[in-house]
């Protein structure tokens, strides 16, 4: 399999130069800065390249965490990075690579499709090394859609952001397992922690949604897609049959579609109307954490790596999740949380019964485990440590590929 994160070092110990003191460029192209992983991601590592001594860039159509970028003094370019548009993906390799030569670029980074195909020709024009970061399985249901999705198997160096995803680029792209790094994506420890919400941070959100106080809190964070499995939820409270609980699901955009009409349609049937609510999303998701007293995550599809379980464990929250996808390897069954059958409303509601009904020292123990378990594995400069070791590995490689070029030029001289 992959080469795992931790053989990698702390990038506070190693600088992010090159051998004449001169800071390694990295440029980041994402669609925008919007709250989500791929985000989150990208500006927790262009914070650590500045850290590292190095000069961080990051071309995106803009959004929210750009203030964050600015604080951190690293470059943000606006870029209309996000579009398909064919033409336009070929007019952003041009203007790319202009960026590349301005900045004195020495890795290009990509972190979606559409501006990974954009990066992967300027870095070609120019010469520089490219890294993409392969955030899911990205389903194709046509050729076309195959080869669109091909780009992010095309790096020099591959990050996928799980084992799982790791398995799936080896045996999709037959990739040599030296191309594909697996770096877990990772969450400050210093947000969440749940001795750092304050009481009133609490208080001000069980306001907000108005939440019982002599009831269970089922909280299911995620946007009203068909594979989260919201669905699945509702039949495992219906099965339940317990009206001392509040389920909230966060994530509800209000948006009027089918899928919403569907869900709204079954808690109704299931006589659910007054355990289930769905809310918008949170701005202060470690007190909607700490609040709760289970957070599910029932994906019907797998998932890349999900947050949700992590950052639940990271709260010291009993955590329920379907057993497939990256799942898998950010819970330890029973020990840090628990799995079940994707899709298995029955096993759901036993899972969820299991954890209402644990002890307060049993709560306490799987705390301790889950906490620890992320504590291990699954943070913030974890994971930057282990990308901008891949950015070293290419910056000697090529240093190596110059040297190399040099001897043979001054032997047949």
């Amino acid at each position: 399999m992959s080469n795992s994160s931790d053989l990698f070092p702390n990038p506070q110990h190693e600088p992010l130069v090159h051998a004449d003191g001169r800071p390694v460029t990295i440029l980041q192209v994402l669609p925008r800065l919007i709250v989500g992983g791929a985000e989150r991601g990208t500006v927790d590592v262009a914070q650590a390249i500045q850290q590292a001594g190095g000069a961080a860039v990051v071309a995106s159509e803009g959004g929210p965490m750009a203030r964050e970028l600015e604080r951190s003094r690293a470059i943000h370019i606006k870029l209309a990075v996000a579009s398909k548009n064919p033409l336009t993906i070929w007019r952003n390799a041009s203007r790319l690579a202009r960026l590349i030569r301005e900045y004195n670029v020495d890795i290009i980074h990509a972190r979606s499709r559409a501006p990974a195909w954009s990066a992967l020709w300027a870095a070609r024009r120019t010469g520089i090394s490219f890294v993409t970061t392969y955030h899911d399985t990205y389903r194709a249901n046509s050729t076309w859609k195959e080869r669109y999705n091909s780009v992010m198997a095309k790096g020099d160096r591959v990050i996928a952001i799980s084992e799982f995803v790791a398995a799936h680029i080896e045996a999709q792209y037959g990739l040599d397992e030296r191309v594909i790094r697996t770096i877990p994506r990772g969450i400050d420890l210093a947000r969440f922690d749940p001795d750092r919400v304050p009481a009133e941070r609490k208080i001000r959100l069980v306001q907000d949604w108005r939440l019982p106080d002599d009831q269970s809190i089922i909280l299911m964070p995620a946007r009203l897609s068909r594979k989260k499995g919201h669905l699945v939820l509702v039949e495992a409270l219906a099965r339940l049959g317990r009206k001392d609980l509040c389920c909230i699901i966060v994530g509800d955009d209000g948006r009027e579609t089918a899928y919403r009409k569907e869900l709204i349609d079954l808690i109704h049937a299931k006589g659910l109307d007054g355990v289930v609510r769905l809310l918008p999303q949170t701005q202060d998701m470690t007190a909607a954490y700490s609040l709760a007293d289970v957070v599910v995550a029932p994906s019907i599809q797998a998932e890349g790596f999900g947050r949700v379980p992590v950052e639940a464990q990271a709260m010291g929250r009993p955590v329920v999740a379907s057993d497939l996808g990256g799942f898998r390897e950010t819970i330890v069954d029973g020990v840090t949380g628990l799995l079940f059958p994707p899709g298995d409303s029955l096993s759901l509601a036993s899972a969820i019964a299991g954890a209402l009904a644990l002890t307060e020292g049993e709560r306490a123990a799987l705390a301790a485990n889950a906490t620890q378990n992320i504590q291990t594995k699954f943070t913030r400069e974890h994971m930057c440590a282990a990308t901008l070791s891949v950015y070293r590995e290419l910056v000697l490689s090529e240093r190596d590929r110059i040297g190399t070029r040099m001897a043979a030029t001054l032997a047949h001289s």
